[in-house]
């Protein structure tokens, strides 16, 4: 059978990918190596689903030509995904922290809808068909797997990055971009929990608390966030923790952490609010003070770190004493030893690089008729929907420069319905 498009990947990018192409009447083939398509939908977002977010730009992201990603997701917008969702019967529901996900708060919806979309569409899935070499010759791509080939003149490779490899993403894609000239931005896990030797901080596992986390790179101020944070038997995760992680992993000097646990007090502010207390409150213990403001485990905590007795009373603490807590509180270097890496982490850093791809169409300068989306580029956004929104944005920009290919002076839907 002839196709007029395969896609090598059925993941988020793929299928927006092939549902736009279809629905221009392209005849689309979409090979997908594993059992089922779209694990990482299923799973992201805690199998709820994050699929956007309220505000999106090129500020979310990371890449080596941002400038790309700007015109990119300027052709697909958060809205347009809210409005593409609607019409597949999915409404979206935003929630406080700007965050998009569907009403039933279930991935499973999200992944549904967009292959009943594929099913009513001129689109023919096929799993379990992995293509291991993707080679060029008469005019025509030929992509081959175990006990399979297919020929044809447009393909898209969606094959995503290394995160997460169980579910098929473990860079095959960057191979076969290589085969055709290709070259790669180093790649690192991004979006991964960080790993720490220090067990009391490790026995504080499962408490959450909204903390600011700042990287110092060779004592310079670097990449900063607020978000929630997590204590876990490993080290730390939660929002804070995924989002630095990737410009901890990059640093190439001396990269430190420090953890505000109290984000909405600097160290001026929290030593003022500490000397308002030993005057309007002198027999209060400390520990009182502290657990009104952390969890009371972490309170504990940081007292134990900074060598101050929790019984202490708060006429009782003296300037040293309280210069080492407040910088507990407010500068607390974290031990960090490493990531959990690519097992855990939700996106990969780097990718195929920007040089060799037209930035308007994502179409191959050094093998026309090849189109990359999705994860596989050089693009990673932040925590919050941003990589999915990227996956559809860059799906839609493929097939409407597919759409706009003219062959013969005949669009494809003209093509075929003259086949017929």
């Amino acid at each position: 059978m002839e196709y007029d498009l395969i896609i090598v990947g059925a993941g988020a990018a793929g299928l927006m990918t092939a549902i736009q192409a279809a629905q221009g009447g392209w005849k689309v083939l979409l090979l997908e190596g594993q059992k089922k398509a779209g694990a990482k939908i299923l799973m992201s977002g805690g199998t709820r689903c994050n699929v956007t977010n309220k505000t999106v730009s090129e500020k979310d992201f990371n890449s080596g030509y941002i400038i790309y990603v700007r015109n990119i997701l300027r052709s697909f917008s958060n809205a347009d995904t809210i409005s593409f969702f609607k019409d597949l019967g999915v409404e979206l529901v935003l929630e406080p922290t700007g965050k998009y996900f569907p009403f039933t708060n279930s991935g499973k919806t999200i992944l549904e809808a967009l292959l009943g979309k594929i099913k009513a569409t001129n689109v023919t899935l096929l799993t379990e068909h992995k293509v291991q070499a993707v080679s060029w010759a008469n005019n025509e791509f030929t992509l081959q797997g175990d006990n399979f080939h297919f020929k044809c003149k447009n393909i898209v490779l969606t094959t995503g990055g290394l995160s997460f490899p169980a579910t098929g993403s473990d860079g095959t894609g960057y191979r076969l971009a290589q085969s055709f000239g290709h070259s790669m931005r180093e790649t690192t896990p991004a979006l991964t929990p960080l790993t720490t030797k220090d067990n009391d901080f490790k026995n504080l596992s499962g408490i959450t608390l909204e903390v600011r986390l700042t990287l110092l790179d060779d004592g310079k101020r670097g990449f900063s966030c607020r978000d929630s944070f997590l204590f876990t038997h490993f080290g730390f995760s939660g929002p804070s923790v995924l989002d630095i992680s990737r410009h901890w992993l990059n640093c190439k000097g001396d990269k430190r952490i420090r953890a505000n646990f109290m984000p909405d007090y600097d160290e001026n502010s929290l030593q003022t609010f500490l000397a308002g207390v030993q005057r309007d409150n002198p027999r209060k213990t400390l520990r009182g003070v502290l657990i009104e403001l952390l969890p009371q485990r972490l309170a504990d905590t940081i007292l134990k770190k900074a060598g101050i007795d929790v019984s202490l009373v708060m006429n009782q603490l003296d300037k040293v004493s309280r210069q080492r807590l407040v910088e507990g509180c407010v500068h607390y270097p974290l031990d960090v030893t490493g990531v959990l890496g690519y097992s855990k982490a939700e996106v990969t850093a780097g990718g195929v690089d920007w040089a060799g791809i037209n930035p308007k169409t994502l179409e191959s300068k050094l093998a026309p008729g090849l189109f990359f989306a999705g994860e596989i580029l050089d693009v990673d956004g932040r925590i919050g929907g941003f990589n999915f929104q990227w996956a559809w944005a860059s799906g839609y920009t493929v097939a409407q420069a597919l759409l706009k290919k003219v062959l013969k002076g005949e669009s494809c839907e003209q093509k075929n319905n003259q086949n017929r």
